[in-house]
């Protein structure tokens, strides 16, 4: 019998065994992970290399990207192809403050980046001010991709844009996004971006309790996101995105206006995005204008696709299936991995409409993973 942590006139987010496997979850990458990354010596077969924690905290920020596209298009039924963006300029507010940092440890020894150096400028631009300071920067990777969503969305949802025509200017959105950053005036490293960085908060990166560090924060952020997405789902503005997403003219005619719902949602959306592009950049070591092209973004819906859109589990089974078999092809086999991920995409479609999450629920008989 499943047991459950009940309050009285109060649904629970989860059964006891989702409670379990959340904890379960957090102390692996908050205790378990570390422990064997740090203390186990690599002589031993439980010693787990950085190679294998750098991998899998870029996975669990590829994961809560996915959670986020999830909320926007599983919950809502708003496809988008432009969130690549959104995590590419959270990547971006935080790599200024990780470039800052790097003081005068550069190839040039001077106090600018080496990018500015060698495109002979003489000051930081003025949207680079306050960025040393490491509160700010994190207030930037909330605001930038925020304000961009919501004033975009804003205009789009005001003008009832929606289906495809929503799909294609999100995708015009974060290409334009990359033309931009891809341009060496615009003080953000040109095609090469961001990298080399050094320090995080006085810790140098390439320490190993750094890296464990971040990875433990990439972990409970997506633990954290899972909740928080699951108690949306649950309640009322939950079932209102649902309406959305199944019937929006049925809701108009019921007295909602789904305007503000959708934008909330949808900023929302953007905001995770861009702070698990924060917690990628230090890990992966560099931040270019690749991250925001079109077929990133597109990924990103594949992810969701391929897991399951509008399950609770789906988008991070599909991050994780995916990515892990990018990380496996790119480096065995480079020249087939755009093969498979067609292949891929091409099955689940046939096969599996609802996604690896939907085939387990129904292998299961309405288990975790919905």
């Amino acid at each position: 019998m499943t047991t459950t942590f009940k309050i009285p006139g109060v649904e629970p987010l989860f059964t006891g065994k989702g409670w379990a496997a959340l904890i379960t979850f957090v102390l692996a990458v908050a205790v378990l992970v570390p422990v064997l990354f740090l203390a186990v010596p690599e002589s031993s077969p439980f010693h787990l290399s950085a190679y294998f924690v750098t991998l899998i905290g870029k996975i669990m920020c590829y994961c809560v990207v996915a959670v986020a596209m999830n909320l926007i298009w599983g919950y809502t039924g708003i496809l988008s192809l432009g969130h690549g963006v959104f995590f590419a300029l959270g990547g971006y507010a935080f790599g200024m403050y990780l470039m800052r940092m790097i003081g005068r440890e550069g190839q040039y020894q001077s106090d600018l980046p080496d990018f500015m150096v060698f495109l002979d400028w003489k000051a930081y631009p003025w949207y680079w001010s306050f960025t040393d300071h490491f509160w700010y920067s994190a207030l930037l990777v909330i605001l930038v991709p925020g304000l961009l969503a919501f004033v975009f969305g804003y205009f789009a949802f005001r003008s009832r844009i929606k289906g495809v025509y929503f799909s294609i200017i999100t995708q015009a959105l974060t290409f334009a996004f990359m033309l931009l950053f891809f341009r060496n005036d615009t003080g953000f490293g040109g095609n090469n971006g961001f990298t080399d960085f050094k320090r995080i908060l006085g810790f140098r990166i390439s320490d190993p309790s750094t890296r464990a560090a971040l990875f433990g924060l990439s972990g409970l952020y997506l633990a954290g996101c899972l909740i928080l997405t699951r108690a949306l789902v649950r309640s009322k503005f939950g079932r209102v995105l649902t309406a959305i997403r199944d019937s929006e003219s049925r809701l108009m005619f019921s007295g909602y206006n789904p305007l503000w719902y959708k934008l909330s949602i949808w900023t929302l959306s953007a905001v995770l995005c861009g702070i698990a592009g924060a917690l990628y950049v230090p890990q992966v070591g560099i931040i270019n204008p690749s991250e925001m092209s079109a077929a990133n973004s597109i990924e990103i819906a594949i992810w969701v696709a391929v897991g399951g859109r509008g399950t609770l589990l789906g988008p991070i089974i599909g991050a994780g299936v995916v990515n892990g078999a990018k990380s496996f092809f790119t480096q065995s086999f480079p020249e087939y991995w755009l093969f498979f991920l067609g292949i891929l995409f091409v099955a689940v479609t046939l096969f599996l409409p609802h996604g690896i999450a939907g085939w387990i629920n129904r292998r299961t008989k309405g288990g975790a993973a919905q």
